[in-house]
């Protein structure tokens, strides 16, 4: 059948009818197809012409088939594009070979560490992960850990965004292994794995403190979360070990957001006592504190909690507390498998320390 012309529709656009494909036109559509339908075992028996036994077998690896029989049911999976179905598998013996991570942000870089190392204990210990974003939102961190028990995950490392975690009760009960990370679980008791946040916000300070400061701002993120509360306890306790009444216009909590973040650095360096140090309470924090002092003519000390990229080939480099993302992942990852194998008798608190990293920006004198 040949090509039909095209014609004109009453707003004057040209229509070219759509053709039939003949038999030597190439198409990249397969007639027939029905998306979402995946070939069976039973598929591949009646076209390789054998029993649904005799695939299985093929299919796992047993022994008991001829060479030629082996041949032509490869030959049909090959054909159909079958796989077999791991999930069918793993779940007769009792396990899905999966874990759900729950995240705070997958677009921050200081969990992109963090996600690898979880994904390669998993990886090593023959199991698939699944990750999803809860973006702060403690609903959305409840919707998603359900979600992937649902689909019947061994296991969850959690990132919590909530302090309540006693809707996760059930699924332990069940048998789901959960490990909390970056934070602690609320109203449960179970395993979670933390960095020093109070000692290492102490140190930073400290360190601006030995370097002569004692106006010193801190700039953190909402006082509800734990790591947030932790770094402005340390934050106070430095500068009560020193022996300096802290201001309350010297302290900041709220969103990370940029503008409230450049709001808070502005005010606090203004005014007539300004500060002359400030202590950034996590790397999207200070990457904003960064751009406000580049502002000034003047300058001001910086520690930042949380290492970040290109912190190290800024002028001056940014000194910074820096905590191991990775060991953090894989710590919690670790201790997931192990319970899942049943070698730990109790839930545990690990606290892992945190680094100084000193490049410039923490070492400036107090400049009035």
């Amino acid at each position: 059948m040949g090509r039909r012309a095209p014609v004109d529709d009453r707003t004057g656009h040209r229509i070219v009818p759509e053709t039939t494909h003949r038999a030597d036109r190439p198409t990249d559509r397969h007639p027939g197809t029905r998306y979402g339908s995946r070939p069976t075992m039973k598929d591949v028996a009646a076209r390789a012409g054998v029993g649904l036994k005799t695939v299985s077998r093929v299919v796992n690896g047993e022994p008991g088939v001829t060479p030629d029989t082996e041949r032509r049911v490869q030959e049909a999976i090959d054909a159909l594009g079958f796989r077999r179905n791991d999930s069918a598998r793993v779940l007769r013996k009792g396990r899905t070979a999966s874990i759900g991570l729950v995240l705070e942000d997958l677009a921050d870089p200081f969990y992109g560490p963090l996600s690898r190392a979880v994904e390669e204990v998993a990886r090593a210990h023959g199991a698939l992960l699944i990750n999803g974003s809860s973006a702060e939102d403690p609903d959305r961190e409840q919707e998603l850990a359900l979600a992937l028990c649902a689909r019947r995950v061994d296991g969850l490392v959690v990132i919590p965004a909530g302090d309540d975690h006693r809707y996760l009760e059930p699924e332990i009960r069940a048998g789901v292994a959960t490990v909390f990370v970056d934070r602690p679980a609320g109203r449960i008791d179970a395993d979670v794995v933390l960095s020093d946040n109070h000692g290492g916000a102490r140190d930073g300070v400290a360190h601006l403190i030995a370097h002569g400061h004692s106006r010193i701002g801190f700039i953190g993120d909402m006082p509800r979360i734990h790591t947030a509360a932790e770094r402005l306890r340390g934050y106070r306790t430095a500068m009560a070990e020193a022996g300096i009444p802290v201001e309350d216009a010297w302290m900041s909590l709220g969103a990370t957001d940029p503008e409230r973040v450049r709001r808070a650095a502005q005010e606090m360096l203004s005014g007539p006592s300004p500060v002359t140090a400030v202590f950034a309470g996590n790397n999207r924090v200070t990457v904003t504190v960064v751009r406000v002092l580049a502002e000034l003519s003047r300058q001001v000390a910086l520690v930042g909690f949380d290492d970040f990229e290109l912190a190290d080939l800024l002028r001056p480099g940014v000194t910074v507390v820096a905590q191991d993302a990775a060991a953090l992942g894989r710590t919690a990852a670790e201790r997931l498998f192990r319970r899942l194998d049943g070698t730990l008798p109790s839930s545990e608190r690990l606290e892992l320390p945190t680094r100084l990293i000193t490049r410039g920006s923490g070492e400036l004198p107090p400049v009035d």
